[in-house]
């Protein structure tokens, strides 16, 4: 695939389970068949790392660069047609995220030709919470202070102008898949363990509360619609997700798709929190951030507290109006094959050897 015969769409990020998602959606025919007008420019630390070279492989530009080194940046904006940006918060840290996005963005209006520009976000958790600091995920935060200050930027669309767009989504269902804890989610969404007569026991702290997940495949859908839709998308915040998901309805399509015996086992806070090594969930949770600042199991307790007490919700009828085929919990689960069975490659820092150790002591006295 040649660079130059397509609009160039830069992703940052584009090695991570997002990334690959969105990179795997703006590849795809038109439906009509016609060829993706899309090609792709990977920007990487790592384009020699496993995911790197497979994209390469697929004829993908894959360069290297780091959001600490804008000047790798800016040469990555050059000649292209618009921009996917996907940071990790994890890294940077609220405060850098902060900075480093708006610079980003900056940066994407000083090339003079770039034309839509798309920030990947989350759900602005200090206003829907009204405030209220037991909410206040970091990571949630950090994102959306972005969006927030983009919203007071042009845009335009024109040949001479550059547009924007922020795309924010929510917990992956992907993550189903997986068991344990990565350095950057709390993922116990998938079964925690099988017991002896083959129940399949996923825990959670979410009590009665719900999650708007979306399937990695939606999210490349609607970062596909941005750039295929400039002008309606122009200045619009979609906040999208594929299904509302609590886990009674969690382990009844679990059981419904597979046959297989399920319980949901609710924790509070305290407990599902004691599942890990204390060690590790009382480290900082981000890896950028000045030391002494917040713990892991300081920010995903705000985080869950969020989909336990339901402060994030989607419009569900406005997102399938844009999306038609968007999934159910039920249909990712049948496309998916799912099982109950992990894996240990979907996010980044699990395939980096990156992860929370588990508490075996107390996980099989579930």
């Amino acid at each position: 695939m040649s660079p130059t015969a397509s609009k160039i769409i830069v992703v940052i990020g584009a090695t991570g389970a997002q990334g690959l998602a969105v990179i795997e959606a703006l590849l795809k025919p038109a439906p009509d068949g016609s060829p993706s007008p899309y090609a792709v420019r990977a920007f990487t630390r790592d384009p020699q790392s496993k995911r790197g070279q497979e994209l390469a492989a697929r004829g993908v530009e894959v360069v290297k660069g780091t959001t600490y080194d804008l000047d790798s940046v800016l040469e990555a904006f050059k000649g292209a047609y618009g921009a996917y940006v996907n940071t990790d918060s994890f890294t940077l840290g609220e405060e850098k995220e902060i900075f480093t996005g708006m610079r980003l963005y900056e940066i994407a209006k000083q090339v003079k030709t770039l034309k839509h520009y798309v920030w990947s976000s989350l759900d602005n958790v200090t206003k829907k919470s009204d405030y209220n600091p037991i909410y206040y995920a970091e990571h949630y935060a950090g994102k959306s202070r972005v969006t927030d200050w983009m919203k007071a930027q042009e845009s335009v669309v024109s040949d001479g102008n550059m547009s924007w767009s922020v795309l924010t989504t929510g917990p992956y269902m992907d993550m189903l898949k997986m068991v344990g804890t990565s350095r950057n989610e709390t993922d116990f969404f998938g079964p925690i363990k099988v017991r002896p007569d083959g129940t399949h026991v996923f825990v959670s702290p979410v009590a009665k509360g719900h999650i708007p997940m979306i399937a990695l495949s939606d999210v490349g859908f609607f970062a596909r619609y941005i750039f295929d839709h400039r002008e309606e998308a122009s200045a619009q915040e979609l906040e999208v997700a594929s299904d509302l998901v609590g886990w009674d309805y969690l382990v009844e399509t679990f059981t419904k798709v597979t046959g297989k015996k399920a319980v949901y086992v609710p924790l509070s806070l305290e407990e599902y929190f004691g599942l890990l090594n204390q060690d590790d969930v009382n480290k900082q949770v981000a890896s950028g951030a000045p030391p002494g600042s917040t713990t892991f199991k300081e920010n995903f307790m705000r985080w869950w507290r969020l989909y336990r007490d339901d402060i994030l919700t989607r419009d569900f009828d406005w997102i399938r109006r844009i999306h038609p085929d968007l999934h159910t919990l039920e249909s990712w689960m049948r496309e998916e094959g799912y099982t109950g069975e992990v894996r240990a490659d979907l996010l980044k820092e699990y395939e980096d050897g990156q992860r929370r150790r588990p508490n075996v002591e107390r996980i099989a006295q579930l």
